[in-house]
This record gives structure tokens, sequence and C-alpha cells, in this order.
């Protein structure tokens, strides 16, 4: 479902991949928690600059390029076990609709795809700014979080603790630092 309508106010703006980040955090043995992000991410925004309320997100992050600085763990989390990346190589996202706005922090509602099941998310963005590159490109930032459980989307994984508990948490903590050049 697309939130933009076409207007003559509207614009397209890319993710730029080299200067975005898509991280996660994840309850690590019941103690701590583990981060990782995933380097590869593209998609757009369509924007309609006479009215902030109309924006169409779509966002593919590329499945393979998980990095939690080790390598057997990555391997592990691309397998059958988690992501099962030869089946599913991407995840993904698609706006819905903006719910609330106030100045430059809105949620914004979207249906993320994992592991080839869809479910509803908000995400709480903000807009941190845009302007000009010295390239003379035009240029905006936003960052956003979220939290879902992994279990929604089948991702089950898991093993038994001696002393109580599991190894890897079912709450994921997501945060995008997203980087969009128009155009």
């Amino acid at each position: 479902m697309s939130t933009a309508t076409s207007t003559a106010a509207q614009t397209t703006w890319k993710i730029d991949p080299a200067h975005s980040l898509i991280e996660f955090a994840v309850r690590h043995l019941m103690i701590t928690t583990v981060k990782g992000r995933f380097g590869g991410v593209d998609g757009t925004v369509l924007l309609d600059e006479s009215d902030p309320s109309k924006v169409d997100v779509d966002v593919t992050i590329h499945a393979t390029s998980i990095d939690t600085r080790e390598p057997q763990r990555d391997a592990h989390l691309r397998s059958a076990d988690f992501f099962d990346v030869e089946q599913y190589p991407h995840i993904t996202f698609t706006s819905t609709r903006q719910i609330t706005r106030k100045g430059n922090a809105f949620e914004l509602a979207g249906d993320l795809t994992i592991h080839g099941v869809t479910r509803p998310v908000v995400l709480d963005v903000t807009e941190e700014g845009h302007g000009k590159d010295p390239w003379g490109g035009e240029r905006r930032g936003f960052s956003a979080t979220t939290k879902i459980k992994r279990s929604d989307f089948g991702l089950t994984w898991n093993q038994a603790l001696e002393a109580g508990g599991v190894l890897v948490g079912d709450d994921i903590k997501i945060s995008l630092d997203l980087e969009l050049l128009k155009g």
C-alpha cells in the first residue's frame, strides 16, 4: 500500500548505502546485549514537499550482509536456523501510513518481512536534517527505531541454558540511520 499520492511536489529520494546504517541488538545468555548490523541496504522514499504526512517508503536489506564481528556467529545467522539467506535473501519494509507527526518526529506504520513472514510494525522516526552536499546533490537524514519479537517472524532457534533461560533473547531492538539522496 502506498501512502504517497502523485503530486507536483512529490520527490524521489534514494537511500545512500555508504552513509546509512541498519543495526540490531539482542540479549545473549540473558546477561548481555549483542549488536550487529546489515551492510547492504537500498530503497526509495517518496516525499510530498507540500504535505509531509504523505510519504512512501520501500527499503530492502540484504540479509547476507549481516555482521556481528564474529564470522562463526554470522554464518550461523545466515543458516536455516535463523535468516536462511539461501531461501530468504532480503528483509523488506514497505510503509503503509504515517500515524502521527510532531515537528520533525513521526510514527510510520508499515509491513516488515523477515524470513518470508510479513508483520505490521511502527517505526519511531526523526527527520535529522537536509541540505546540499559539496557536489550539488540534495540530501536528507532520518533515524528510526522499533522493537520486534523474532519469534513473530519464524526465527525460533534457541538453546536452553543449564542455569535456566535461553541463549538468544526474543526481543530485537532495531535502529536505522538513513541518508537519502534526491533523484
